[in-house]
């Protein structure tokens, strides 16, 4: 027996490989196929609609206030809902100068007047800027300079301290001349600046 296992021993290897490899066949031939799955890019269900959301405003009340200071209040807020965030009126208050229903914009200024005071040409909002009422850079305190297009908090107060340290500004140019203001940021605000 051992001489014919030896004898034959190429031909037993080469029968249990076929049969190995017959088996395998035969496995993956009875395994059942895999489904396909189709990922689609396309929803039936509609995306819902992304609505912005109003962001609050930052308004400067002035004046005869109870308190004036810098007051954030909702987005479709009037002058009269400024007016009452400032603890209302006080009782030198001219109230029929202002427009108490006029909507607010962010960056606003309300200035509340006193009886016989003058009007003030400091106080500009962003719908009078639109009508042609200009900052005067000699008068403008630092809140009404802070609402010119690329002047900040920091620029307003550099250009109240420069004009008391210097004297009131000759031509509307003569701005450049306070550090960090330069021809970029004067031709933004050329329009809405004077010195009278």
């Amino acid at each position: 027996m051992e001489q014919w296992i030896e004898r034959y021993r190429g031909i037993l290897f080469f029968g249990l490989f076929v049969l190995a490899l017959a088996a395998i066949v035969l496995f993956q031939a009875r395994r059942p196929t895999p489904q396909s799955i189709v990922l689609s890019t396309a929803t039936s269900l509609p995306l819902p609609a992304t609505t912005p959301t109003p962001h609050p405003l930052r308004v400067y009340v002035s004046g005869a206030v109870a308190q004036p200071d810098v007051y954030t209040l909702p987005p479709d807020s009037i002058v009269k809902d400024a007016v009452l965030a400032a603890g209302g009126p006080t009782g030198d208050a001219d109230l029929e100068r202002i427009n108490l229903a006029l909507s607010l914009v962010n960056g606003q200024q309300v200035h509340v007047p006193r009886v016989g005071e003058e009007a003030s040409p400091a106080q500009p909002s962003g719908d009078q800027r639109a009508s042609g009422v200009k900052v005067n850079i000699n008068t403008a305190d630092a809140a009404a300079l802070d609402l010119l297009p690329g002047i900040g908090p920091a620029l307003a107060q550099r250009i109240v301290d420069y004009r008391q340290a210097q004297g009131p500004f000759l031509r509307i140019e003569d701005i450049m001349e306070v550090p960090g203001i330069g021809p970029g940021t004067f031709e933004k605000i050329r329009e809405l600046i004077t010195t009278e």
